[in-house]
């Protein structure tokens, strides 16, 4: 069913779900939503699956004109939003109708907004997943960014009975500076003052930063002198901070699949939406947890989005 046409498509928008697992060990990485947290509620919102594919928005929104009746929700950043003229609130659901504009603008604060719709954006299944991959040319829309004139269709959904809307308490703020929770490893014996330096140092997100992962500005990194400069090359996950050669941390994200260097800790999953968020400039602190406090932390967030999914159903 077609639904929207894209009159401006922004800079940088993509189609994404969870993501592509299981093709790691080929060089395929996971990609999918960045923000975990926004991607889910937009799609509880507006009463889908889990898994339906949105829009992810990098700072500045598209231009989309409506083919037919759907409701929407966007979530993330803060984001200005117009429908045709009139200003719509996020981290709600908004009934829209042929022919009406949507028009998505900058971000005030944060950096990804994601779009959801009823019925999900429909795209073809690449390994499991309908998540955009640009530099693969896999998924999403023809597996690119999109383009002005695309038509995006979307899934078969019901309409709501009533709109729906976040709770204030759950929204998150986007600051200019945050703490992200890290345990130590995998490679932490690569480092004794290097820890030291990495849990009570601040740093800062460089412009070097995009969906494969976040480079950082600060005190060094040094590694041990009896340890060599680099790692024979593994497989990385979303969250590792990796040490290259000049010492500056870089937190990798999701697409990135081997890496050579030391990764010195890594990022809890609960936190990654947090970086996710981040622009240049923005202000990093980590704080150093156990395995057990990360799987604590881990089923309260489980235990949050299930409180949530109960609410916004009956809303």
């Amino acid at each position: 069913m077609d639904t929207f046409k894209v009159l401006n498509p922004g800079p940088y928008v993509t189609i994404q779900d969870k993501g592509r697992f299981g093709y790691q060990q080929i060089g395929v990485p996971i990609s999918g939503a960045l923000d975990s947290y926004a991607f889910h509620i937009a799609n509880l919102l507006v009463g889908n699956p889990g898994n339906c594919a949105v829009l992810e928005i990098t700072v500045l929104g598209p231009l989309l004109k409506v083919l037919q009746e759907a409701d929407i929700a966007l979530t993330g950043a803060d984001i200005q939003v117009k429908l045709n003229s009139d200003p719509v609130l996020s981290w709600r659901t908004v009934r829209v109708k042929p022919g009406d504009l949507i028009r998505i603008q900058q971000v005030k604060s944060g950096c990804r907004a994601y779009l959801a719709v009823n019925g999900g954006f429909n795209a073809p299944l690449v390994m499991g997943s309908r998540s955009t991959y640009v530099d693969g040319k896999l998924g999403g829309y023809k597996g690119r960014l999109l383009k002005k004139g695309d038509i995006l269709s979307t899934g078969e959904g019901i309409l709501l009975k009533s709109p729906r809307r976040l709770p204030e308490t759950q929204i998150p703020r986007y600051s200019n500076a945050i703490t992200l929770r890290a345990i130590a490893g995998p490679q932490d014996d690569f480092f004794d003052e290097g820890l030291e330096t990495l849990f009570q140092e601040e740093y800062t997100v460089t412009d070097k930063a995009n969906r494969m992962g976040y480079r950082l500005q600060g005190p060094r990194i040094k590694v041990k002198a009896d340890m060599p400069p680099s790692i024979i090359s593994e497989p990385t996950m979303p969250g590792g901070i990796q040490i290259p050669a000049d010492q500056q941390p870089i937190i990798l994200l999701v697409e990135q699949t081997v890496g050579g260097y030391a990764k010195i800790a890594t990022v809890i999953s609960s936190d990654l939406p947090k970086i996710a968020q981040a622009t240049p400039g923005v202000t990093v602190r980590f704080d150093r947890v156990s395995l057990k406090t990360a799987h604590r932390i881990y089923q309260e967030q489980l235990h949050q989005m299930t409180t949530l999914a109960e609410q916004l159903a009956n809303q």
